[in-house]
């Protein structure tokens, strides 16, 4: 027996577009929502498309689940006019947070060009919301460096505005070097950022899919773990016993440094997550064990 305090988790979900997948998501959220997640994301597709199946997805957790949904917001391609009533709308349904980005740059263009009458980053999206209404908001933050920033330094700064905006929390990218990021943490203490830095983990469904991803976002895979899931390209049984195996190391080693709180990109699937979850002693109707 012990009195050891559970962590805190969160899950990112995407809105599905086939049948197929709307089953497979709403199987993961009535699994996962036993967990009791301190919230659960909804993405907007980076270049701001989805808008309208990211609203479904919201509205029915809401109306069927016991669940907090956090809905993603992006700058790209709208107004802060049209932001601004999108998030009144959400409020007006009882969505009380937000995770508010950037978003990325939409297909074809070379580089990021802020909306003429838009919010141009997400730091001015964040206080933008908060004049909204008094919304609870996430915000994104790069271990390893965010791709489009000049350098590490930039990039922190550029953090601590989002959360000097009104942010509550920072999530960060997925990442397979835990010191890396832990050393990211410390960094962040020195320039004086108090909120609470949550680690995203990324449980490896399918490598090569992770591997675009991490190409996109400038997420390192360490040799080691390639290594691990060389030759399991046609066994997912196995495969998936690695993935869960390497999720779980990553989170409880966390864990023993002190991390307290964990976003699961769980790529709208449950086994792993709730895995990783288990492994960690949060569990269906259960006290501290």
């Amino acid at each position: 027996m012990s009195n050891k305090t559970k962590p805190t988790v969160s899950f990112e979900f995407f809105p599905p577009n086939t049948d197929a997948m709307k089953n497979s998501l709403w199987q993961s959220i009535k699994r996962l929502a036993n967990l009791k997640p301190q919230f659960v994301s909804v993405t907007y597709g980076a270049d701001g498309s989805t808008r309208e199946r990211t609203h479904a997805v919201v509205e029915r957790i809401i109306k069927e689940t016991c669940l907090t949904p956090a809905p993603h917001l992006t700058c790209v391609d709208a107004s802060c006019d049209e932001i601004d009533d999108i998030a009144r709308g959400y409020w007006d349904i009882g969505v009380r947070h937000l995770v508010a980005l950037r978003g990325d740059t939409p297909k074809g263009v070379e580089s990021y060009v802020p909306h003429p009458k838009g919010y141009a980053y997400a730091s001015d999206l964040v206080a933008g919301l908060k004049k909204v209404a008094d919304f609870d908001i996430s915000v994104a933050a790069y271990p390893e460096v965010h791709p489009e920033a000049k350098n590490a330094a930039f990039d922190l700064d550029n953090l601590k505005r989002k959360l000097d905006a009104g942010a509550t929390r920072a999530i960060t990218q997925f990442f397979f070097d835990s010191d890396e990021f832990l050393r990211f943490r410390d960094r962040c203490g020195q320039a004086g950022i108090e909120s609470v830095i949550v680690p995203g983990i990324l449980p490896i469904t399918r490598f090569p899919q992770m591997e675009r991803f991490a190409k996109m976002c400038g997420t390192k895979i360490p040799d080691t773990l390639r290594y691990r899931f060389n030759g399991l390209e046609n066994d997912a049984e196995i495969r998936q016993m690695i993935a869960a195996s390497v999720a779980i190391e990553q989170a409880q080693y966390l864990e023993s440094e002190g991390i307290k709180d964990f976003h699961f990109y769980t790529l709208n699937r449950s086994e792993l997550t709730y895995a990783v979850c288990h492994a960690l002693g949060i569990r269906e109707n259960s006290e501290d064990l």
